[in-house]
């Protein structure tokens, strides 16, 4: 497969526009776990590029985007996934789209729609690193967040561990009994909690998917030993935890050289708490590669992601690909 898309990009063939139905298509054909462990060590052997990330913001206070750039030389391809936010009268507009490119002939392969993709690559490089960083004997998960991105956390993690309870929480689910009954759906051992504070408590893991710009979790509701994922949302120096807690964990991230300038609690923790991001211990190319330590888990550990360029670039190369079989 791999030679036949290598010789199709090597012609001047008219790009592909997938919209979100043709996405949806194909991403059950997707290893979405085994494309981010491939990129991350393809970034470690400095065989993949990871600018940092781009943010711009409108005039006139209606919202910003969000350029996400990558460069792959295995597959030669390069591209841009562009996700803006836009600020309306009512709920802001969101939505992402992807440019793929030839390194061979400079020519746009694709052009996607990048909605789908960015929840499932999200997803897959949590589950990336909950599979590096949880110990082996985990028992209980917590999930805050039941959206498109929570769930979606929840399909990839649930068979990482020997899960004895699942415990998921959102402010609205209390009110929508359909979406109980999906989420119990998913597994026998999941069940649906009144609170942040019960849904953490005892966690072995907990993974923050919300698109919350403050913490949803206390410091005080987590045990010492918890593993502590959280994602990015647009806003300005979105955190989902209190930036103390990077004083008081092992903190990992998936790409030390970018993340600690756009992370929020990295941000808020640098300039006003005197956290220093050389204090953090590990990102996902070093955890792939096998080049850092692991933790001791006589403190909380805390992996953030940011999302990056090159997983957006590694997803649509995989589309392009399926699409192109």
């Amino acid at each position: 497969m791999e030679s036949n898309t290598k010789d199709l990009m090597a012609h001047n063939t008219e790009p592909l526009i997938l919209k979100n139905k043709d996405i949806n298509e194909l991403l059950p054909k997707l290893n979405v776990q085994e494309i981010m462990k491939s990129l991350f060590l393809a970034l470690s052997e400095d065989k993949a590029v990871q600018p940092p990330q781009s943010l711009t913001l409108f005039p006139e206070d209606k919202g910003d985007f969000i350029a996400y750039l990558g460069a792959m030389s295995q597959q030669e391809v390069f591209g841009t996934k562009l996700s803006p936010y836009l600020v309306t009268t009512d709920k802001p507009v969101i939505t992402a789209w992807t440019s793929l490119m030839s390194m061979r002939t400079g020519q746009p392969l694709l052009w996607c729609d990048s909605g789908q993709l960015t929840i499932e690559r999200t997803a897959g490089t949590t589950a990336l690193a909950v599979n590096y960083l949880a110990p082996k004997n985990s028992r209980h998960l917590a999930i805050i967040g039941t959206g498109s991105v929570g769930q979606s956390h929840l399909r990839h993690v649930k068979g990482l561990r020997d899960w004895q309870t699942i415990t998921v929480f959102s402010p609205e689910l209390a009110n929508d009994k359909q979406l109980q009954s999906e989420l119990i759906a998913m597994g026998s051992r999941i069940s649906i909690s009144d609170s942040t504070t019960n849904c953490v408590k005892n966690a072995d893991v907990i993974m923050l998917c919300t698109s919350s710009a403050t913490p949803v979790i206390s410091l005080d509701d987590i045990k010492s030993s918890a593993v502590v994922t959280s994602i990015s949302t647009n806003a300005l120096n979105a955190h989902e935890v209190p930036p103390e807690l990077l004083h008081k964990a092992d903190v990992y991230c998936d790409y030390k050289l970018t993340t600690p300038s756009s992370a929020g609690e990295m941000c808020i923790a640098t300039s006003d708490l005197g956290w220093d991001p050389s204090l953090i211990k590990g990102d996902l190319t070093e955890l792939v590669a096998q080049s850092c330590s692991l933790p001791k888990y006589d403190k909380p550990v805390f992996f953030r992601s940011i999302g990056l360029g090159l997983e957006d670039v590694a997803m649509a190369y995989g589309i392009w690909q399926l699409a192109n079989q």
